[in-house]
């Protein structure tokens, strides 16, 4: 019984797409007296109008975001790649690299900050979340505290970071925050079990809702890992059944969708998988995903990259982009933005402007792949190696 009424309340008890974020009624199929009526009200955080701008200001044509929430470890393994230490000046000197390229708010309109790098200056003495409002760009903060093993699942995962969120957040408000990142994973080679993603789709729709009471936009995150060897159609089957527990459950806590961004993983075949996709197949698959299964109302769907190389992530991006969509189809690039531009810098203070080339010729190249018009022209071979490591992490 407990399984009969779930599939109804699905099918036939979420808001109508008109009703969503305001107050509605619905009555029981079966006759009842007039006064009998279940009554479902969605609260509007105190926030909402800042939140819509926010979003839409994110999720404006051309510009796309920039992921720089590296935890310290991750961010000590890229220093490692190019010969540093991981200390905090190096990590500064590179955040201060990235934030103060000239011009870079032209083609980013948001970026992704680590707790540390959001209380912390330039080399030259100014707050980081100050250069970035400068250039126009919306500064976010990661806000989950990372992936833990999920008891009584097929050695799968969960993110944690829910107790204590409402208070650093509104923290991190304060420190200057206006979005959020929230990621969990889901892994197909592991299955994925149903306890894993209504796990990821719970947690994501509370992250959600408590940034909203906070007034950070949540950005939501549940990444299909790359790694495995099945075909595009399995993705594309795992990717349907996960942003439909996600919506459901961003749906039951009052989530208000015109005031969220979202971060999906292309549709793509695994890693391993021995027959590819071309940008348009990925775009045909994707757009797909995203017809059938998130609402007109969000206002930006800003994909990650994965393990694809800068320019096959550039690649697809452009391709779902050739036609008009009702979303603001864009980009949260870390590596793709940031791999060239990292191995130019070297660590060297001669390299700096150098790098900073670097990362404007991605950042344009992605700007111009959200308004469809990357061409490809003057792609550097290094922008066309792959990225991807299994079972990476933050």
């Amino acid at each position: 019984m407990a399984s009969a009424a779930t599939t109804l309340l699905k099918s036939s008890f979420l808001p109508k797409k008109a009703e969503w974020g305001s107050k509605h009624q619905l009555v029981a199929a079966h006759p009842r007296p007039a006064t009998v009526v279940v009554s479902m009200v969605a609260r509007a955080s105190a926030y909402a109008d800042e939140l819509v701008q926010t979003a839409k200001t994110i999720a404006s044509p051309g510009r796309g975001i920039l992921a720089m929430d590296e935890s310290n470890a991750t961010c000590g393994k890229r220093l490692d790649s190019i010969g540093l230490e991981n200390t905090e000046a190096n990590r500064q000197a590179y955040r201060t690299l990235l934030v103060s390229a000239p011009g870079l708010g032209q083609y980013i309109s948001g970026a992704i900050l680590f707790e540390e790098t959001l209380y912390q200056s330039t080399v030259d003495g100014k707050k980081i979340v100050d250069v970035l409002s400068e250039q126009g760009i919306v500064p976010g903060i990661k806000v989950d505290k990372g992936l833990v093993p999920l008891a009584g699942s097929n050695n799968e995962s969960w993110c944690q970071g829910l107790d204590g969120l409402a208070s650093r957040e509104a923290a991190y408000y304060q420190a200057g925050a206006r979005f959020a990142k929230w990621r969990t994973v889901v892994s197909i080679p592991n299955g994925p079990s149903q306890l894993a993603v209504k796990e990821a789709a719970w947690g994501l729709a509370r992250y959600a809702a408590i940034s909203q009471e906070n007034g950070l936009v949540p950005i939501v995150e549940p990444e299909i890992l790359l790694d495995g060897e099945h075909g595009i159609e399995r993705t594309f089957e795992v990717a349907q059944k996960v942003w439909a527990e996600t919506f459901f459950y961003m749906a039951e806590n009052s989530v208000m969708f015109e005031g969220i961004l979202l971060k999906p993983s292309m549709v793509t075949p695994g890693a391993e998988c021995e027959e590819k996709a071309t940008p348009e197949q990925v775009a045909e698959y994707t757009l797909r995903l995203l017809r059938t299964r998130i609402p007109p109302a969000v206002p930006g769907i800003m994909f990650l990259s994965g393990g694809q190389s800068e320019v096959e992530a550039t690649q697809n991006l452009n391709a779902m982009n050739q036609s008009p969509n009702p979303w603001h189809v864009s980009f949260s690039y870390a590596r793709a933005l940031q791999n060239t531009c990292l191995k130019t810098w070297g660590g060297r203070p001669e390299n700096v402007k150098a790098a900073q080339d670097a990362l404007l010729l991605r950042a344009k190249a992605n700007s111009l792949a959200q308004l469809g018009k990357y061409t490809g022209d003057g792609e550097a071979a290094a922008a066309k190696e792959g990225m991807f490591v299994k079972n990476y992490s933050y």
